[in-house]
């Protein structure tokens, strides 16, 4: 059987072959497709790819790992708020000046206000969660890498202040870089100033949550970022003063790979929890319900 399978000849239909010509032929082109921006994201964790469309469906969290990329303050409040509706927004107008008169700082902030429709790096109104009204400050890392100029304190300072006045809960999200260097002085000054504001908010009783986002640094998490009375990361987030490797030459040692994690301080007792994005709303909504009961609003 072996054998014959073996032993037969196959016949092959031998097709010939014309030359063909280059004139009649579609040539094809060289150059590489252009994918239009904004088409794709790519996690700087895992190296997922994913469609912009499925990222935002995901509340622009990486299927692969879990990596939270970061929210504007709009996304954030669409995200957050009953129906993403942030109802009424304070102080819309108010802008930085340039008081050190530091060079090439004027335009970097026209470049900033058109990239994100802001006018500085915190957005702050009032709203509901839950059915219940809140005050809420969102910052923006894509302005000035969401860092703390004189205005960005003032506008928090003032939502505290209309917190206070409305008898409402506070929920500041923070993502910064940390104090603004083109002000100096004038802009280490917001760290009392904030503390000092919300030092009157917890004698009235009132409920302020922090939720601490990637990155949330220097000055901003030394001051009322670090102030809630409950403190709240999203997974992964980088939180922490000074940066890792200004510590690890300072004290001349090897900080653990973890360190500055929002897990890390978790671990430590600097953070109350480490909530997942998708759960984040339905975890404020129900602190926020708590207290109102308890107080009777």
């Amino acid at each position: 059987m072996l054998k014959d399978l073996f032993g037969k000849k196959r016949k092959f239909a031998t097709v010939p072959v014309h030359p063909i010509n280059r004139s009649d032929a579609a040539t094809p082109s060289l150059e590489p497709k252009e994918v239009p921006e904004g088409l794709m994201n790519k996690c700087p964790h895992c190296g997922t790819i994913h469609y912009s469309k499925d990222l935002e469906k995901n509340l622009r969290v990486c299927k692969g790992c879990n990596h939270h990329f970061p929210l504007s303050a709009f996304e954030r409040v669409q995200t957050v708020l009953d129906d993403g509706v942030l109802t009424e927004e304070f102080d819309v107008g108010m802008t930085t000046s340039d008081p050190l008169g530091f060079p090439g700082y004027l335009e970097k902030l026209e470049k900033d206000k058109e990239l994100t429709g802001m006018n500085e790096a915190v957005l702050t109104g009032e709203g509901k969660l839950g059915g219940q009204r809140v005050v809420i400050g969102v910052m923006d890392s894509r302005f000035r890498m969401g860092s703390m100029g004189s205005v960005v304190g003032e506008k928090i300072t003032r939502a505290i202040e209309q917190a206070i006045r409305r008898r409402l809960p506070l929920i500041l999200f923070c993502a910064s870089g940390g104090a603004r260097m083109q002000e100096g002085v004038l802009s280490l000054m917001q760290m009392a100033k904030t503390s000092a504001a919300l030092a009157e908010h917890n004698r009235q009783r009132l409920l302020y949550i922090s939720v601490l986002t990637d990155p949330t640094t220097g000055g901003v998490s030394a001051s009322f970022a670090s102030l809630g009375d409950y403190n709240i990361a999203e997974p992964g987030a980088l939180i922490g003063f000074a940066g890792r490797r200004v510590i690890e030459q300072t004290i001349r040692q090897e900080l653990p790979k973890d360190f500055q994690t929002a897990e890390f301080l978790l671990k430590h007792g600097q953070l109350d929890m480490v909530v997942h994005r998708k759960d984040l709303r339905d975890m404020l909504s129900k602190i926020v319900e708590m207290h109102a009961v308890q107080e009777g609003v």
